[in-house]
């Protein structure tokens, strides 16, 4: 990691429209890469000494342990991989000493290959740091929080639903007809 401090005047309040701007280019070379085997580039987005907390495989620490363990997304489990794009948007940048926290929500497209259709396999958020390595923007701890259940949606306001409401299945027509010519 570089010895030059992030903010040269001190921790600015809002993030510096040129930082915004990277820091969105690094989510870009995290999601081509990651989505287009492009090891090289998936790399780039992190920090050496980075932390990847990938939901399915746990935490692990390193270019080296990350890379291993988007090999294993890549080519052990490509029929459910192959033809994802990951989507970031709503960004919530908030400059910190060491660099930014990163706070941003996420859809996974899939392209299914082998029906030849689209759909969303996935949402959630991201609660993310960075850090600048050698002037560039990188992950430095990356957290995943799919939306799986309820527990995993980040929600502040007051939780009132009791449950699903129970339904009685509707009747149909031909059900009707068929009790009539009972």
């Amino acid at each position: 990691m570089s010895d030059t401090p992030c903010w040269s005047n001190g921790v600015p309040k809002t993030m510096p429209a040129q930082d915004r701007g990277d820091i969105m280019e690094t989510y870009a070379r995290y999601a081509w890469g990651i989505d287009l085997a492009d090891a090289d580039l998936a790399l780039s987005a992190f920090a050496r000494d980075a932390s990847f907390d990938h939901l399915w495989q746990g935490e692990v620490r390193g270019h080296a342990a990350i890379l291993e363990n988007l090999k294993e997304l890549w080519y052990h489990r490509q029929h459910w991989w192959l033809g994802r794009q990951h989507l970031f948007q709503h960004f919530l940048m908030t400059p910190t000493e060491e660099g930014a926290r990163v706070r941003s929500m996420f859809q996974i497209l899939q392209f299914n290959i082998e029906y030849g259709t689209n759909f969303v396999f996935g949402i959630g958020t991201r609660d993310d740091i960075l850090i600048k390595e050698d002037g560039v923007w990188v992950f430095k701890q990356l957290l995943v929080n799919a939306w799986r259940s309820l527990e995993d949606v980040p929600w502040k306001g007051d939780l009132l639903m009791k449950g699903r409401p129970k339904m009685t299945p509707p009747r149909h027509s031909l059900d009707d007809e068929k009790d009539a010519a009972e």
